[in-house]
């Protein structure tokens, strides 16, 4: 992205009491934030929005865009609804707010920015360093971890789209426990867990007992879905991190892995091909009655309100 920065020369820095009129992302816990996109390029897209008739993404690099010289600064881009068959032109001013001024810091760009199907992204690379951001005693960042970011396209409006993200570290109730009984018995290419809540969802595990595709019939798989009765909205997205165990029956040397992903759009899957070798399953992790147990802890999932859906 490296030639959608804005020229230095043409920005102006400047505190301003009222909040972005075009869009508003509140984070409850920046730390989540930016561990969360470590899986999605380095940035955080937000739902689309409207102003000045036309539709945009506010793109929050929360540890910095280093692909757009932005190493060690929080980077924001806007990026126009790539659909668009005619140039748009627009101003933009990004915002931070600051609870020890109660203000919005804000960083405008006074050269008028030209959009098009070519050029869709256009931004700030260095908006404010990490490191004055990330000290407590700026306030940046209150109240356990709370900020916000805005950005004003085109016009100054009332605010009427916003999203307010939040990551639920103390999960009631984390874990799911899964008896495999019988496990040598089994016949079915695919087993499927009862439907469990953490979250505040629902999701399933399925287990492949001789494998799924491409595991040559020697290893166990299991991927985590949501449930079939937990559809995900429009442009919906959850953030789960956690793990999924294969409980050694000795109590000493489980099989853990980690599960860190967003589950969006037709995405609701995910998980391992090759989780336990069947060999090594055999040996050492079924009980005395043919028990193979299973555990899903979650750690972290997020939680998204939003304004109305466009």
């Amino acid at each position: 992205m490296g030639s959608s920065s804005a020229v230095v020369s043409t920005i102006v820095q400047n505190w301003r009491e009222h909040p972005p009129s075009s869009y508003s992302l509140k984070v409850h816990n920046f730390s989540q934030l930016v561990n969360s996109t470590t899986v999605s390029d380095d940035k955080y897209q937000s739902r689309l929005f409207s102003s000045g008739g036309y539709n945009w993404r506010l793109i929050v690099y929360p540890n910095g865009n280093g692909k757009d010289d932005g190493s060690g600064f929080i980077s924001m881009y806007v990026e126009i609804d790539s659909k668009i068959t005619t140039e748009v032109f627009a101003e933009l001013r990004f915002f931070v707010y600051n609870k020890k001024e109660n203000k919005y810091f804000t960083i405008q760009d006074l050269e008028v920015r030209r959009f098009n199907a070519l050029k869709t992204v256009w931004g700030l690379q260095q908006f404010l360093p990490l490191d004055t951001f990330n000290d407590l005693k700026n306030g940046y960042i209150f109240e356990g971890g709370h900020c916000e970011f805005g950005v004003d396209v085109i016009v100054a409006s009332p605010l009427t789209n916003w999203e307010i993200l939040s990551f639920d570290e103390k999960l009631s109730n984390p874990k799911f426990s899964w008896a495999v009984k019988k496990f040598s018995d089994l016949k079915e290419h695919v087993y499927t867990s009862d439907s469990f809540s953490l979250g505040g969802r629902q999701w399933v595990l399925k287990m492949y007992p001789k494998g799924a595709s491409g595991s040559d019939g020697k290893w166990l798989s299991f991927y985590l879905f949501l449930a079939a009765g937990d559809t995900l909205k429009a442009d919906e997205k959850v953030f789960r991190q956690g793990h999924i165990r294969v409980l050694d029956p000795l109590g000493s040397n489980h099989i853990e892995l980690k599960t860190n992903r967003w589950v969006e759009g037709s995405y609701t899957g995910w998980g391992w091909d090759q989780f336990l070798s069947l060999a090594e399953l055999r040996k050492s992790y079924l009980d005395k009655k043919d028990t193979l147990n299973v555990e899903v802890e979650f750690e972290v999932v997020s939680a998204t309100k939003y304004s109305t859906i466009i």
